[in-house]
């Protein structure tokens, strides 16, 4: 009897002491300033359901939209149990972004950091994130983009591209996840398509990706056990390709691949074999998502846009007139400078598209903002899609115009505050370039020998993780 009345009361003790920890946290100790306003929600849950409930890339979504009518753009909630402030302020979080470190600091979730290990660049923060942000940053940077990736890029490209058979139906979203994952896993660890670890890593690599938007339970049969178990076998097989780097480096191997960077890890850090696999994942998932996602977002809004599509073709066919003019074959870093309304279509892309929702902060002091105070070791969950979406800032922001970015790309104005895809401040992307190096080159070739449709309704969702949910099926015909 005593335990039947424990179950039915603990339920409300919970809430109640969740209710008196907000209150307590709602005091500001004499200072003028007040939490935002909100909602708690359900014991322990509390909004977390409702919040990650997936809707269109280019929304904000129910949640969000009847939370800012409620109350405004900075509100407070419980989320997985924390006590947290979400932002759908441009301001405020540009500011989130850029105190990084001093204010404010990474806090992924538990769940996150189990499946992409401790040393992920994900999980990590302060001084152990700079330095794992250093090794990609100068293994992407602006050179090895130009003499190393460029060309591979190119090639992969043509290889997914030329597989296309006049007339045929296929998943767009999956040829661009198997063109980013061959240019990743032959950057990262000299693998080629075809061989055995590729495709085993590939399997791998898809059953990790459905454990991190699922419900951390780990137990048989979830989604979250099997991406652990994947985890597992991933690192194992980059794990076998480490050692016969280490193995290469201490016996002085001739011929030693300079290019791939367990080759680079292996002969100029001090990093443990467990950092290095870890750094090595969590390249290859972000590298992997991004540049994905967005080939299948560019073909999706281009679907519909037949005058963007025009204009790209007649951009790309000129820089392929003058490459054969001179006599030369391949693109080379100049040209893609050149492909000045493809850059356009690529920031259109990726502002309607949101492949990145949100982002996951925590506040390491007491912060004021705007008359609101967020208290030290409150989490923090900056919306970055909403300054994409905000009418006040884009002219009509659910229409698809690649010509919005026309006057900013022709000055050069590479770099606009309001665009947050690759996050901000000391934790921007080092792949951004890559990123959009990678778009660049497979709309070169896309738009010049196909013309597509979609072969069946589809839309991008966040899930969070952006995704197509029938695959974005197209079909192609073979230009002549």
């Amino acid at each position: 009897m005593a335990l039947e009345l424990l179950l039915v009361l603990s339920p409300a003790i919970i809430a109640l002491i969740l209710i008196f920890r907000f209150k307590s946290s709602s005091r500001t100790d004499g200072k003028s300033t007040k939490l935002p306003p909100g909602n708690l929600g359900w014991p322990l849950i509390g909004e977390t359901i409702s919040f990650m409930q997936p809707h269109s890339s280019a929304s904000l979504g129910a949640f969000m939209a009847e939370h800012i009518a409620k109350y405004g753009r900075i509100f407070r909630t419980n989320l997985l149990g924390k006590a947290t402030i979400v932002s759908a302020d441009p301001e405020f979080n540009r500011f989130i972004l850029q105190s990084e470190g001093r204010l404010f600091e990474n806090s992924c979730p538990t769940s996150i950091k189990e499946i992409m290990g401790p040393w992920s660049m994900l999980a990590l923060a302060g001084d152990a994130h700079k330095e794992m942000r250093s090794i990609a940053v100068n293994f992407m940077s602006n050179v090895k983009l130009r003499t190393f990736f460029l060309p591979d890029i190119e090639k992969q490209a043509l290889e997914v591209l030329h597989s296309w058979e006049d007339r045929s139906t296929f998943s767009a979203q999956e040829e661009g996840k198997k063109f980013a994952f061959n240019l990743m896993v032959k950057h990262l660890m000299s693998l080629d398509p075809g061989m055995p670890e590729t495709e085993q890593l590939r399997l791998e690599y898809h059953a990790f990706m459905k454990g991190m938007a699922s419900i951390p339970l780990n137990l048989p049969g979830t989604a979250y056990r099997k991406a652990l178990q994947s985890r597992a076998i991933i690192l194992k097989i980059m794990g076998q390709k480490l050692e016969e780097r280490i193995q290469k480096v201490n016996d002085k191997c001739e011929g030693l691949e300079e290019d791939d960077l367990l080759a680079s890890v292996s002969r100029n850090t001090n990093l443990s074999k467990e950092q290095i696999l870890d750094l090595i994942l969590s390249m290859l998932f972000a590298g992997h998502e991004t540049s994905s996602a967005a080939i299948a977002l560019a073909i999706y809004f281009l679907e519909s846009c037949p005058k963007a599509v025009q204009q790209l073709k007649e951009e790309h066919e000129e820089i392929a007139r003058l490459k054969k003019e001179r006599g030369e074959t391949g693109l080379n870093w100049d040209d893609y400078k050149q492909m000045k309304f493809t850059h356009c279509v690529i920031n259109e892309t990726l502002r309607l598209g949101n492949i990145v929702k949100f982002l996951h902060r925590k506040a390491i002091t007491d912060v004021q903002f705007k008359g609101y105070h967020i208290p030290c070791g409150w989490e923090v969950v900056p919306i970055i899609s909403a300054a994409h979406l905000d009418p006040s800032i884009y002219d009509d922001p659910q229409r698809y115009n690649p010509w919005r970015w026309l006057q900013a790309i022709s000055a050069n104005l590479t770099k606009n505050s309001n665009v947050m895809s690759f996050s901000g401040g000391p934790r921007l992307c080092p792949g951004a370039e890559l990123a959009k190096l990678e778009i660049a080159v497979f709309l070169h070739h896309l738009v010049r020998r196909y013309q597509w449709e979609v072969a069946e309704h589809d839309y991008p969702v966040s899930f969070p993780f952006l995704g197509f949910p029938k695959g974005l099926r197209i079909k192609v015909r073979l230009l002549q």
